[in-house]
């Protein structure tokens, strides 16, 4: 096993040995800092696809052989 994993097997050792009140205020930071990273990817992607649009690079087609040929 590498460093890193036995940091990460550590510190989840100390996480269970942590009280109840801690583990919940871990989780909710947690949730907290995962929505925003999950914002933030959806904001890039959605500037992305704008910037691609607006540069004529984004193709759109309902018909199912362009669309296999645009993959």
């Amino acid at each position: 096993m590498g460093t890193l994993a036995f940091r990460f097997n550590d510190m989840v050792d100390k996480i269970y040995k942590l009280p109840l009140e801690e583990k919940m205020e871990l989780k909710n930071l947690l949730e907290h800092n995962i929505s925003e990273e999950r914002r933030n990817e959806i904001m890039a992607n959605f500037k992305k696809a704008k910037d691609e649009n607006q540069s004529g690079k984004l193709k759109f087609s309902s018909e199912l052989d362009k669309l296999k040929k645009m993959l």
